[in-house]
């Protein structure tokens, strides 16, 4: 049983899908919420959670270091350049997820982002950020996994040629990019979200964490 808050060892109190695991902790209390901005940023979390879907994201959090040494950190033009050889070299690599689908998918979709402007795709994908922020969540129930504007995310990104941005992975990245804040009542990131810090997706030398599909 998942419950809506945990107290960890520090004392503080957490959304409760968190658990006992340290990097959900440290997940949750430095990224996920926070507004992450740039176009290279947010096309590593739309990667990842394209890797993501049918998986648990802590898989893929232990697995990122690789991914971004794999998918030349997540540059887009790099990434759009990887071909045959490329491809094949990810399919034998155990320490990423071995789907050709989404390998494909994530260098299609680096393609896409070619010939746009610089900074055009943060606009975006933030322009889906609700205008009017939603009542703070007082449990778990309470946090869809699916709104309106991941719906018209989704379709948008499709419309451009996108995969793997179904409306339910677009939801989890509005979440984990701080685009809405999902931290439930009694949360110490809900206490101070007034003072929440963005982050441009890079994270220090200490593990990392989140939990289950809430994000």
């Amino acid at each position: 049983m998942v419950h809506d808050l945990i107290t960890g060892p520090d004392g503080l109190a957490r959304c409760g899908w968190v658990g006992d695991d340290a990097e959900y902790r440290r997940y949750h209390d430095e990224e996920w919420g926070r507004p992450l901005h740039g176009d290279r940023a947010l096309f590593e979390k739309l990667s990842l959670e394209g890797f993501q879907a049918g998986l648990s994201w802590i898989t893929i959090l232990r697995k990122r270091p690789r991914f971004r040494e794999v998918f030349a950190g997540f540059e887009p033009a790099r990434v759009a350049a990887f071909g045959s050889t490329e491809i094949a070299a990810l399919m034998a690599d155990a320490g990423i997820i071995r789907n050709r689908a989404k390998i494909e998918a994530t260098i299609s979709n680096a393609r896409l982002l070619l010939d746009v402007a610089d900074g055009e795709f943060d606009e975006l994908m933030w322009s889906f950020a609700p205008a009017v922020p939603r009542p703070r969540p007082a449990t778990l129930a309470e946090v869809p996994a699916v709104t309106a504007e991941s719906e018209a995310m989704s379709k948008a990104l499709r419309r451009r040629g996108f995969r793997f941005v179904g409306p339910t992975t677009m939801y989890a990245l509005m979440q984990s990019a701080g685009m809405v804040d999902d931290h439930v009542v009694g949360c110490h990131r809900a206490l101070a979200s007034h003072a929440v810090e963005p982050h441009n997706g890079e994270v220090r030398t200490e593990r990392m964490s989140d939990a289950r599909r809430i994000r």
